[in-house]
């Protein structure tokens, strides 16, 4: 069912209905500021492989996490380095994704992640309200892969159609492109993917020393 979740005065039952879903294991789409995102309760590994189900995915390529604020990353990574940890207070709420290592001891499975995780929180007041009370989502793009990512509510049912259980409407994507995502797994921080956070930006934010060589991949270096 796809459930209003434009305004902050009236959208408690659609909240009420996702947060619901979600503690039954159950798949729900939810608006951020990049495009539509499917997700799941991150520590129900039976619902995060039917995110990747939806998805049409397998456990190679493991969800992102949404999370609520910044404050959260400690509970969930180590070994945070100095310029990560920069680029999300610089940068979050916002389109940024940061890779950093994963905490060995939480209780999920997320898929193949090498004891990584995908960290990000969105700018956006619904999904910020969401994760308050869900805490940390399970969250990737909302569309059947290699189909481009939703960034409404109807375009998102008609690629997942009854695999989620409840999509919330925030109308139309801000931003409607994905977000940067930096790993900062290695000695040096690398841009995997060039998104709504400049390769530029990052660069002013943290030096360019912060980036080592092939810190951009192939096509994702700023122009």
């Amino acid at each position: 069912m796809i459930l209003p979740c434009f305004d902050p005065a009236t959208w408690g039952p659609s909240l009420d209905a996702a947060v619901h879903a979600l503690s039954r294991g159950e798949v729900v789409v939810l608006p951020t500021d990049t495009v539509y995102g499917v997700g799941c309760d991150a520590f129900q590994p039976e619902a995060v492989a039917r995110v990747l189900a939806a998805k049409g995915r397998d456990r190679q390529m493991p969800p992102p996490v949404l999370v609520p604020s910044v404050r959260t990353v400690d509970g969930l990574a180590r070994d945070v380095p100095p310029s990560a940890r920069a680029l999300m207070e610089a940068c979050w709420p916002g389109p940024l994704t940061v890779i950093v290592s994963a905490q060995p001891s939480l209780a999920w499975d997320l898929g193949e992640t090498q004891g990584t995780v995908a960290l990000r929180v969105p700018n956006h007041e619904a999904a910020l309200a969401l994760l308050a009370r869900t805490g940390p989502l399970a969250v990737t793009s909302a569309n059947r892969t290699g189909i481009p990512a939703a960034t409404t509510a109807d375009d998102a049912k008609q690629q997942l159609g009854d695999a989620v259980s409840v999509y919330l409407d925030g109308g139309d994507s801000p931003l409607g492109v994905a977000s940067t995502i930096v790993d900062a797994t290695g000695p040096a921080l690398r841009i995997v993917r060039e998104g709504g956070v400049s390769g530029d930006r990052l660069v002013e934010i943290v030096g360019a020393r912060s980036f080592g060589d092939g810190a951009f991949d192939e096509g994702s270096a700023p122009q």
